[in-house]
């Protein structure tokens, strides 16, 4: 991985740590599944400019599904459910292992030892903060996360079997997915009127003004910047490299939320954190192979 890839890579999980603040703002006046419909639906007046991706429809509904609907269907059942936001960004990254697995067992991706070695190494880190965190949290909504982690890692293999042209123009059609289900589970969970309420109030309440900025960040950094770079990563390297990077995101939340909102994080979790880094560099390097040598005296061409 170029070390410009791997900026990209560290700039996407900045712009996902981020986006929990967002995403906090944005549920101060919006129900959940209505916003995460929100998000998207916000997208779809683009796609009359954008291009259809040449790509089969099944990676590209499997990418909405498992990236855009599962993983936040799942994550936000578990933030309703009593999950603590900064713990839920922790536990989510668990996409990254999963990931890998499931690389390795369905698209046959092979993994050198520094890589395994990274890879336990961040999930180590992982381990130690949430065992940390774990007392504020019960088990439903810990299992709840873990569901939406492993639809955003189905999610990474179908962008990565997509190999979108452009992955920009995939990042943004796959807002014709979430919409229509997520509508209909805040329909279901929320109240068939809750969320068009908070959408007419919104610039009639000081939350609601802090919850449009949320909304702006979350659809133009974190899902057309951060998901479109994220998807040319993932047509560019096998997913077993891209997705470590994926474990810095709760590291840049915990940092965020110690700067904005005053919460202070244990010397552990600064400890694990660190660990997490090392883990995701280790994680990144691939096997290196030294150069081909060119002979001496060039071979005689047989007459």
């Amino acid at each position: 991985m170029t070390k410009k890839d791997r900026l990209l890579a560290v700039t996407v999980a900045a712009l996902w740590g981020s986006n929990f603040i967002a995403l906090d703002w944005g549920l101060g006046h919006f129900p959940p599944f209505f916003f995460a419909a929100l998000r998207f639906a916000v997208l779809l007046p683009v796609l009359l400019f954008v291009p259809r991706p040449q790509v089969k429809w099944r990676w590209l509904i499997g990418y909405g599904l498992g990236f855009a609907t599962g993983q936040f269907a799942f994550l936000f059942l578990a933030l309703q459910a009593g999950m603590p936001t900064g713990l839920a960004s922790l536990v989510l990254q668990s996409s990254a292992p999963f990931t890998v697995l499931l690389g390795a067992l369905l698209l046959r991706e092979r993994l050198t030892p520094v890589q395994l070695l990274g890879i336990c190494t961040a999930v180590l880190g992982m381990v130690v903060i949430g065992w940390h965190r774990a007392h504020s949290a019960t088990l439903l909504p810990m299992l709840l996360t873990l569901a939406g982690a492993f639809s955003w890692a189905l999610g990474n293999l179908s962008s990565r079997k997509a190999e979108a042209p452009n992955p920009l123009h995939l990042t943004l059609w796959i807002a014709i997915v979430p919409p229509l289900p997520m509508f209909a589970l805040s329909a279901v969970f929320e109240g068939p009127g809750a969320g068009w309420h908070a959408l007419t109030t919104m610039f009639s309440t000081t939350s609601g003004i802090i919850a449009l900025s949320g909304l702006v960040y979350t659809v133009l950094l974190a899902t057309v910047v951060g998901s479109g770079v994220w998807t040319t990563l993932l047509g560019r390297y096998p997913a077993s490299t891209v997705a470590p990077f994926s474990l810095l995101v709760p590291v840049f939340g915990f940092t965020l939320a110690w700067l904005l909102l005053d919460e202070t994080p244990h010397w552990i979790e600064l400890a694990a954190g660190a660990v997490v880094v090392t883990g995701v560099l280790l994680g990144s390097l691939g096997r290196i192979r030294p150069a081909a040598k060119e002979p001496a005296h060039p071979e005689p061409i047989p007459t």
